[in-house]
């Protein structure tokens, strides 16, 4: 198989096939939660629901200072590199095109450079986050092999992007093959493990603050 071959199986047949089970993986997980259903609340509602859950959704986006006081590290570094792994994913101009010819769907772009140099501290902000969890020694104990194959596919996609824009492997073609490759694997990964935080964490948060602005009081 040459370069090329490799890089319009890993774009046509596997790009697809990875589709195809996230999506289905997905909407299980989803429908599996949405499922569960309520228990009957009999008390006397004392404030609306959705309101509040949306509001818990947007305050949660912003750590309460006791977190930050109590692990500044965990905050600072893990706000980078999600920051860093969006703003890489949607706002990459290659990114977009490719949404825009799958989903009929775009947006502006971000320069390269900008991408480029967001893409850098990204890495350097997940490495940070590995080495501290291999030395911290209730997260290491913690962690399991979930844990390590979920940092892995999250890394993968976005070291092969910034060895393939910058030419670092050659030829091209397997470069780009390889970053796509990675993709896939992060799409099938994802529906399976606690990537599915990534959809799941809005409906969660919604969900306590709907409970307690039924109660009246703030989340």
């Amino acid at each position: 198989m040459t370069s090329m071959d490799f890089l319009l199986f890993t774009k046509g047949p596997l790009f697809q096939l990875a589709l195809t089970i996230f999506a289905l993986g997905l909407s299980v997980r989803l429908a599996e939660v949405l499922l569960l259903g309520r228990r009957h609340n009999y008390a006397e509602a004392r404030g609306g629901q959705w309101l509040p859950g949306l509001k818990t959704v947007w305050r949660r986006f912003y750590p309460d200072p006791g977190t930050f006081q109590r692990a500044p590290f965990d905050v600072l570094v893990g706000t980078l590199w999600h920051v860093g792994f969006v703003i890489v994913l949607l706002l990459f101009i290659p990114h977009v095109e490719l949404i825009k010819a799958t989903f009929d769907i775009a947006w502006p772009a971000l320069p390269n450079p900008v991408v480029d140099a967001v893409t850098a501290v990204t890495m350097a902000a997940l490495v940070a986050a590995l080495i501290h969890r291999l030395r911290h020694p209730v997260k290491r104990f913690l962690s399991t092999r979930e844990d390590y194959l979920i940092w892995t596919v999250t890394f993968l996609p976005v070291v092969t992007g910034y060895l393939a824009y910058h030419r670092l492997i050659n030829p091209y073609p397997l470069a780009l093959g390889l970053h796509i490759l990675t993709v896939n694997l992060f799409l099938m990964v994802l529906p399976f493990t606690k990537l599915t935080h990534i959809f799941t964490a809005f409906i969660a948060r919604w969900y306590n603050g709907a409970i307690f602005g039924r109660k009246g009081v703030q989340s």
